[in-house]
């Protein structure tokens, strides 16, 4: 096969004048510009289609769109602020509109501006992808192999930005390659019968076919491989609760994955390598966007090619520097105490005063190491730039006491690893970390799952177990009075940690003597210890909920005792989850006006909203 891939997610001047089609992700306005036009229907007019697929991922380069922090691809709003992981952070005025979304009252339906922005990438991504698949269809000269290749990825990625909108929205439109954009055929509905359009199908469709095409190597990272779009087909069987078809994949990606590169999928010995701009594309990750900085990309636009979705979420005026968001909660913290076998409290007792890093009464006991990773506290050092006290903190009595730390990088790193080009006012606000769209932790935690739902109590242990086996190696803890060295995401001298530090496997047999509702448990809890402040605890919880109403339990309990702590919900301490409305997201009603604009209701608002 041709092959003139040197990145996928930048998208180059040349590329964005191929791609200037999608500046319009409202389904009823016609795009700009030919797609098919003679000069883009050869081998690499097709492959520069695809990269302005790939490059949606980040959450930005939308043509005419300035796109903000709902877009970003760790959706860390959604799936942190909205659920009990952190607070909005800096101040009420600052970025209102995340308010109604974290207290689940929106007052119009979808009028919140973070909403409109992830809508339109996901839709300019769909359409991305769509215009691959017509554009081979008229092509000559690309070859059956490369046809099937640039399908597969195409429709992987049409599978992924459609999975991101189901699991946000839920009642969420399809788009094929067979939508035209011409008068009279653009309208998609949501709606079928009176009722609404499960897409779940077609995700599995797009998906399975990709899992079937894709080789299980690619000459360049970034680009997805089988092995890839199975973990995420998985993933998709997992939301509708179909465990055994997600575990018959899940044992394939265990035993035989690897990355586009050909090395097999493993757990990095640091945990902290996850989140070091240095050490991204390890054998953990799975699938994530390919960020980069100082490469040109960043002097006419906001941000270029780097993590621009998250380009808040640092230290207030420390560390690199802005704006003081996206602040760990104190549940969160709290959730990392160990007891006195290293294990977490699973009845929900952490939550419990003392309080860790408390500033009159603190815990004394033992915590989890991945607190001292996932959150900045005080009393200790983000890595190299010092250590953390309370002028961190933008407004103690709205922020709480912590900032985040997974999407930072080191004071060493500055520049080389954060922007000195872009036109954005804080230039050092945008790196070049990737963001882990899945890593190898959330594999093996999802089989836990599946195992502990219709298969073995003791085999989902042993993947539980090798994920807080690897939290326990102490040559990945921070350490006090120490250098950290940015290549190694290690400190040394390693001769006093951060805290007590204490995280042990659960002992051999445990779950299976305790039963299945313990092991879901536990599963549930090692998830938020290993992947908060990732954008994913919104969903999980949306997932397990399932109808039950254990969403709006855990986060009214959340509310109850957040408004007594500093932090976002002492002030709106009226905030009320409602079951079978808050679930999901209100659909953004300038798509609502848009589609239903000539009277006939086809894109209808969510339940429960207005």
């Amino acid at each position: 096969m041709t092959r003139i891939f040197k990145w996928i997610t930048i998208v180059t001047p040349v590329l964005a004048a191929i791609v200037i089609y999608a500046c319009n992700a409202k389904l009823n306005l016609q795009p700009q510009g030919s797609l098919l036009a003679s000069n883009v229907t050869n081998n690499s007019g097709v492959q520069g289609l695809l990269i302005g697929a790939y490059a949606l991922l980040s959450g930005e380069n939308v043509p005419g769109q300035n796109l903000g922090n709902g877009s970003g691809a760790s959706n860390y709003v959604y799936g942190s602020e909205c659920a009990d992981d952190s607070y909005k952070g800096s101040t009420p005025s600052d970025q209102p509109d995340a308010i109604p979304l974290m207290t689940w009252s929106l007052a119009q339906a979808g009028t919140s501006i973070y909403l409109d922005e992830k809508w339109v990438v996901l839709f300019t991504g769909i359409q991305r992808a769509n215009d691959v698949i017509r554009t081979l269809r008229l092509s000559k000269g690309i070859s059956p192999a490369d046809t099937t290749e640039y399908t597969a990825e195409a429709r992987f990625l049409r599978g992924y930005y459609h999975f991101e909108g189901k699991k946000i929205w839920n009642n969420f439109p399809y788009v094929d390659e067979s939508i035209s954009y011409t008068a009279g055929n653009l309208d998609v509905p949501n709606i079928t019968g009176g009722g609404y359009v499960n897409i779940w199908p077609q995700i599995v469709a797009d998906l399975t076919y990709a899992t079937n095409n894709l080789p299980g190597t690619q000459p360049n990272i970034g680009r997805v491989n089988k092995w890839a779009a199975m973990a995420f087909l998985a993933k998709a069987y997992m939301y509708q609760h179909r465990y055994d078809s997600a575990l018959l994949l899940l044992n394939q990606v265990i035993t035989s994955g690897t990355t586009s590169s050909g090395t097999p999928y493993s757990l990095d010995p640091i945990y902290e390598n996850n989140f070091n701009p240095a050490q991204k594309n390890s054998p953990e990750s799975v699938f994530s966007t390919q960020a980069s900085v100082n490469d040109g990309s960043s002097i006419s636009t906001n941000g270029g090619n780097g993590d621009t979705g998250d380009e808040l979420n640092f230290p207030y005026n420390h560390g690199p520097g802005c704006c003081g968001f996206n602040n760990p909660s104190w549940n969160l913290v709290q959730a990392y105490k160990t007891d006195a076998n290293g294990l977490p409290y699973l009845d929900g007792s952490y939550n419990n005063a003392p309080l860790v890093s408390d500033r009159t009464n603190p815990w004394t006991g033992t915590v989890d190491p991945r607190l001292d990773w996932a959150v900045g506290r005080p009393g200790e050092p983000y890595f190299d730039w010092g250590v953390i006290d309370s002028t961190w903190i933008r407004d103690v009595l709205d922020d709480g006491l912590f900032v985040p730390k997974k999407n930072g990088y080191a004071q060493s790193q500055q520049g080389k690893f954060s922007s000195t080009e872009t036109v954005f006012w804080g230039a050092a606000e945008v790196d070049a970390n990737n963001v882990d769209l899945c890593r190898y932790a959330d594999v093996l935690l999802w089989a836990a799952e599946c195992e502990a739902q219709i298969g073995s109590l003791d085999k989902a242990e042993t993947y539980v177990n090798m994920v807080r086996q690897r939290a326990a190696n102490p040559n990945g803890f921070v350490y006090l009075n120490a250098a950290y060295d940015a290549n190694t995401s290690t400190y040394s001298p390693q001769t006093t940690p951060g805290d007590k530090y204490s995280v042990k496997p659960y002992p051999a047999g445990a779950f299976t003597v305790r039963g299945q509702a313990y092991a879901i448990n536990a599963i549930q809890m090692e998830r938020r210890l290993e992947l908060a402040m990732e954008g994913q605890r919104f969903f999980d919880l949306s997932r397990w909920d399932n109808g039950t109403g254990s969403m709006q339990a855990i986060l009214n309990a959340y509310v109850s005792v957040e408004k007594n702590r500093s932090g976002f919900f002492r002030v709106n301490n009226t905030a009320t989850f409602s079951k079978g409305v808050n679930e999901y997201f209100a659909i953004p009603q300038k798509e609502l006006d848009a589609e239903n604009a000539q009277g006939k209701v086809v894109l209808k608002q969510n339940p429960g909203y207005n």
